[in-house]
């Protein structure tokens, strides 16, 4: 992640509508099993075992952060504060920074829903718990999006 400002390092999920899509494999293709496609395989040797890249050292903020953009998206509208999808967007823009891999995508997408969702569950009505959840959130999520390049260096 590049040092971005508060505001484009706060990104806002762009909802699918149903699970990601998962790519065919290339090597998922019929075989037709001929003798000379086999002698082919042994000749190019084991197949290399792919290379696993450990996820950064500040997922757990980043999915802290996808979830308070959630809340975020769901609170400020609440209250009309006339933000529309600033907070979707916000979402977006930080998984684009972020280039995570598929798993990790999901996973904050996931992150994302579940703070919408859960206080979609729990504040109906913009009152003065909801104003004081999304002020909390915008205070916690400035901090995370501070903390993240500071002490990582991104």
């Amino acid at each position: 992640m590049k040092t971005l400002s508060f505001y484009s390092l706060f990104a806002v999920l762009f909802l699918m509508g149903g699970p990601l899509g998962h790519p065919v494999p290339a090597g998922a293709q019929e075989q037709s099993g001929g003798a000379a496609e086999e002698t082919q395989d042994n000749e190019a040797g084991p197949a290399q075992p792919a290379i696993k890249t450990l996820p950064p050292a500040y997922e757990e903020q980043l999915m802290r952060l996808s979830e308070i953009l959630g809340a975020l998206h769901y609170l400020r509208n609440l209250c009309g504060t006339g933000e529309g999808q600033t907070w979707r967007e916000e979402m977006q823009k930080l998984i684009a920074a972020e280039k995570p891999s598929e798993q990790s995508q999901a996973q904050m997408i996931a992150a994302f829903n579940r703070g919408f969702r859960g206080y979609a569950e729990i504040h109906r009505e913009c009152n003065d718990p909801a104003i004081e959840a999304a002020n909390q959130f915008l205070a916690q999520g400035t901090r995370i999006a501070a903390e993240i390049p500071n002490r990582y260096g991104r």
